[in-house]
């Protein structure tokens, strides 16, 4: 019998393990590391791509993001887009899982670069990283924070910083990957 279709009978499909991590072990991101430019700090540490994480698509798709980033602590999710101005929080990191369409997104500020997603990619994006979102069809996106943290909206606009730099510089780094748990990812990534 298949795998897709003895799970269901075992009624784990919907705990998500039909939907599946793609290869955990030999997953390896794509980083990409953005210096500040004055108005978005950015970060030391870089933003990661893991292209084609996982297989489930729309519906059961957000269902496994939310499922897979809260087993490694990354919560306070919602279901929506990614806003179409550059912007950047400083009160937490964060995960954006592209569950549904695709999308061109502008990373790292006005001077960094431009990054085509699609169901299925996992983006993790360090605090003061921006991002925008310069065009999308069918996005679906499920975002998280590590510990659940309260995010802030910040545009790179004149009084923000210092105080968004120092809340960044305050921040812990996570004791996990939202997708691979303790087993790499930012974990070594983020030293």
């Amino acid at each position: 019998m298949k795998r897709r279709t003895f799970l269901p009978l075992l009624g784990l499909a919907p705990l998500g393990l039909a939907a599946g991590l793609r290869s955990a072990h030999l997953m390896q991101p794509e980083k990409f590391l953005f210096k500040d430019d004055g108005q978005i700090p950015n970060s030391p540490y870089p933003l990661l791509l893991y292209r084609q994480a996982f297989v489930a698509r729309d519906a059961a798709g957000a269902a496994w993001l939310e499922s897979k980033f809260a087993q490694h602590n990354w919560t306070n999710s919602w279901r929506n887009g990614v806003y179409p101005f550059h912007h950047y929080h400083s009160t937490s990191h964060e995960v954006l899982g592209v569950y549904a369409g695709s999308a061109l997104l502008h990373v790292g500020g006005e001077a960094g670069q431009q990054v085509a997603v699609q169901a299925g990619d996992i983006l993790v994006i360090p605090a003061g990283v921006g991002h925008k979102n310069l065009g999308s069809q069918g996005l679906g996106i499920v975002g998280a924070y590590p510990d659940g943290r309260a995010w802030d909206v910040n545009r790179g606009l004149p009084g923000e910083r210092p105080q968004t730099d120092k809340n960044i510089a305050a921040l812990p780094l996570p004791s996990t990957d939202p997708l691979l748990g303790k087993a790499g990812g930012l974990l070594t990534s983020w030293k």
